[in-house]
């Protein structure tokens, strides 16, 4: 999946006298999301936020070399990558996964401030940044 394209599905409605007339309804599919975090607090917070807001999780992993693995297998729309990871910092992660340029969205989160990580943009190719106090539905949406 390389975005969001609405589903499109024929409808049929009897109106006046039995007259049918046939319409086309769009009805948007849920944006398949991985979640990249080492707190598993985080990522169980995230998940609740993001499926209640109409997001699909399909995955979590918790270090950069499990989510390599998991967006080549799951093939997820968009990534919440923590920068902070345990073995592969999430900005190398994110370089790693556009470097082919077949990428999911990227959207790189810490629970620091984006000032003190630097020039991220410099360093890999994603949608934005997050904090983690910020995350929200809304938030994800307006960097997709």
């Amino acid at each position: 999946r390389t975005g969001h394209r609405p589903v499109l599905a024929r409808v049929r409605l009897s109106v006046l006298a039995d007259r049918p007339t046939a319409f086309t309804i769009a009805c948007a599919m849920a944006r398949t999301i991985l979640i990249v975090d080492d707190h598993p607090s985080f990522r169980a917070s995230a998940r609740m936020l993001l499926e209640a807001e109409g997001f699909e999780v399909i995955g979590e992993a918790e270090d950069g070399r499990s989510a390599l693995r998991a967006v080549h297998e799951l093939r997820p729309d968009v990534v919440l990558l923590d920068v902070q990871l345990p073995d592969i910092d999430g900005i190398e992660v994110a370089a790693q996964l556009t470097a082919n340029g077949s990428a999911p969205a990227i959207v790189l989160t810490s629970s620091r401030d984006l000032a003190d990580l630097g020039p991220v943009r410099d360093r890999c190719d994603v949608r934005g940044f997050i904090p983690k106090s910020e995350l929200s539905g809304a938030a994800l949406e307006a960097l997709l």
